[in-house]
């Protein structure tokens, strides 16, 4: 028999807010079952499903942000040293370089070579010109 966990579970496994889980099930974009008021869910199908459901790519309906800035590129280096980690983004051919803590790239398991967002915010932007 597959192993059963709770909507609590799930979230701390998915690393979503547990409403966030339970609104998913309640959508049909989890596989899960009501057991009275709570919501059970195999870990083995939550394992092979994106958070998001269906046959999104990884990064369509995934990411929700106010930001405009966002530039999309792949990591090309990162460098872990104690507790920060220094996260190298080619863009194009440009590189841009983001400090964060090591364990907020632990968390969202980054790797050499995935695609990620560079979200830039800032109250200013200066435009230079050479000559």
């Amino acid at each position: 028999m597959d192993d059963l966990i709770t909507a609590a579970e799930a979230a701390t496994l998915l690393h979503l807010h547990v409403k966030r889980v339970q609104h998913l099930a309640r959508t049909g974009q989890l596989p899960a079952t009501r057991f009275g008021h709570k919501w059970l869910f195999s870990r083995s199908k939550l394992l092979a499903t994106t958070p998001t459901g269906g046959d999104a790519g990884p990064h369509e309906g995934a990411l929700e942000i106010s930001a405009r800035n966002r530039l999309r590129g792949r990591i090309a280096s990162i460098v872990a040293d104690g507790v920060m980690a220094e996260v190298r983004i080619q863009v194009g051919d440009q590189d841009i370089v983001s400090i964060i803590t090591r364990s907020s790239a632990e968390r969202l398991r980054l790797s050499v070579g995935d695609e990620v967002f560079a979200v830039v915010k800032s109250t200013e932007v200066m435009i230079a010109k050479a000559g």
